[in-house]
Formats: C-alpha cells, structure tokens, sequence
C-alpha cells in the first residue's frame, strides 16, 4: 500500500535532489550526478568544505550547502552512503590548491567510502585531509570515539568549519579548529516510533505504544539500553540533558550552542517545549547558550523522537556561529553584534 507521494521508487533520489535544486536556485545546484554544489562558488585560494550521505535525511546534508557553510555535499540513495567513486568525483571538482576539508559522519558505510576517497585523492595528488564526527554519546560516557556514532551535531561543525573556511583560514588551522571542536559536541537521541524505508515501506524496529528508546540510531537502530515507558517532556529532556552536561563538562559560564532536532514525525510544538525544559534547566547552573535551535536538521522517514546537541564552545567557535554569516537552504544566521 502507498503511504507517500512518490513516483517510481528507483527515482526517488534523483527526484528529490532536483526539485531542491529548483526549490533554492539561488543558493544551490546540481553539477553532475548527485553532487550538490553552491550556485556562488567560493574562491578557488579557499578551503573547499565537502560532505556527504544517504538521503531520506532530509535537509541534510544538502540543505547546509552554502555561503559560510558547505560547499559540496555529496548524496547517496536513501539511507545509503554515497560510493567512493561519487566522492571522488567532488574531490577532484573541488582540487585546489588551499586544500580540501572532507566530514565524515560515523558510520560504516560513510567511513568506508570517506577513507577510499581519500586514497585515491592522495594517489592523483589532491591536498585533502578529514575530520569524523562521533558525537553521539547512547553508548555511553566513555565509550571511545571510533565507537561512536555521528549525527545531527555535524550540522554544529558544518558552520564552524565553514565560516573558517569563508574567512581565509588554512587547512591545517580549520583542522585544529574542528577537532577541538569536535572533542566538545555530544548528542542524544530519543525516539518513541522508528522509521519506515520509503522506497518499500520496511519498519526497521518497532516500538511498543506507549514506549520510548533513548538512543535509537539515525535510521532507526535500537538503542544500548531498550525501551521505557513514555515520560513528560520535562522529564525526558533532563535526563537527556544531564547525561550530555556530564560527558561535555560543562561547567558555570561555559557557553555552549543548543541545538533540538526533530527526527520526521515530533511537531515543532514539542520541540520547543523540549527546548524551554533544557534552556531553563542551563539557566541554573549558569550556562550560557549563544546559539539556540528547534527545528528539523537531520530527519529520517516518519522517526517520532528528537536527537538534543550540545557544543561546548570556546571564544573562537562562539564567533563563528554569531559573528559569520550563513546562507544555505536550511541554515540562514545573519551577524549576530
């Protein structure tokens, strides 16, 4: 039985690419294959900034393709990693001489095609180096990095790097700027309905009415610790939000950017409410949030849930996200004075 407005499945992600690319002409376009680029390039004496990923995760990756932000993302088929022949193919698009900053999220498949990428770019002389988010933290506090999965907090690196990048800095700075970066983002995910493959409908776990999982995967995985009874708003976002408090350290006057992520089917009312929990709660120990958004970033089909981020950040970061601006489709930040 259909249950979604597509035409032939095998079509989906070409579909879909091209009516974003129709929908935000002036920021993005298609330049060969599933490859996303912006419709202003950036200059050449510049980092180039490339990621990429399945799609049916929509606005990402390519809805943050743009001035301050991304300037390539490279886009699978649903849920499915590009191959590395694809992300090589925007590696040598975007050679240049200042280098090429590649994102990987943690995930096999990203990581799989992300590494022989980057093989065959340094076999033909490409100057490019990455930086894997791992920000997930479900498995636990001191689970090792390599260990952990990436997800919606990229989108936090995604406007470091790039307004990094869109200021002059060299590879080897924006580098040291990710990786710090990279060392203080922590993610938790909630979901009380998993999601649906919409090319053939498959339901890849199920959840009891009622229930809800801390720590179910980007496509739906099971979470390390099984489902529970459904709590308040309030509740769950304490919970959540003292695990992630604990693994960042955070501590009175720490600023940090508070990101709520709907996953597909959680309304923005909930997200809010959600946000007013953890932005209150912060407020007590005195924690200042400099950059602070509800909305939907990293989705997958029909998830009911949220994914809560939070990035500590140091005095530099804090300027790259309110004192650079943004313009891709989905991530818009005008100068903050």
């Amino acid at each position: 039985m259909k249950t979604k407005f597509i035409n032939k499945p095998e079509n989906l992600t070409a579909e879909l690419l091209e009516g974003f690319t129709m929908a935000f002409k002036n920021q993005v376009k298609l330049d060969g294959e599933n490859i996303v680029v912006r419709t202003q390039a950036k200059s050449d004496d510049k980092v180039a900034v490339i990621a990429f990923g399945g799609s049916g995760h929509e606005p990402a990756v390519s809805g943050f393709v743009g001035k301050g932000m991304l300037d390539c993302s490279v886009v699978g088929d649903i849920f499915a990693a590009p191959g590395a022949q694809r992300v090589f193919q925007a590696l040598q698009k975007f050679n240049r001489p200042a280098g090429i900053l590649l994102l990987v999220l943690n995930h096999s498949g990203d990581v799989m095609s992300g590494n022989m990428a980057m093989q065959l770019a340094e076999r033909t002389g490409i100057k490019v180096k990455s930086i894997m988010t791992h920000d997930d933290i479900s498995a636990g506090l001191d689970t090792p990095n390599d260990d952990r999965r990436g997800l919606a907090g990229a989108v936090a690196m995604y406007k470091v790097v790039g307004a990094a990048a869109e200021a002059g800095k060299s590879l080897d700075e924006i580098i040291e700027i990710g990786e710090r970066l990279n060392e203080n983002i922590a993610t938790l995910a909630v979901a009380m309905k998993s999601c649906s493959h919409p090319q053939n409908g498959a339901v890849i776990t199920e959840l009891p009415e009622g229930q809800m999982q801390i720590g179910m995967g980007q496509h739906g995985e099971a979470g390390a610790n099984g489902s529970e009874p459904l709590i308040s708003a309030d509740d769950t976002a304490l919970f959540m939000a003292k695990q992630i408090i604990e693994k960042l350290n955070l501590k009175s006057g720490n600023k940090i950017a508070l990101y709520i992520n709907g996953v597909g089917a959680t309304t923005l009312m909930e997200q809010l409410v959600v946000f007013r929990a953890v932005a209150k709660y912060l407020e007590t120990l005195s924690i200042e949030i400099v950059d602070g958004y509800a909305g939907e970033l990293l989705t997958v089909q029909e998830q009911a849930g949220f994914q809560m981020i939070m990035a500590k950040l140091d005095d530099d970061h804090a300027d790259y996200i309110t004192k650079h601006a943004a313009d891709a489709p989905y991530w818009t930040r005008h100068i903050i004075k």
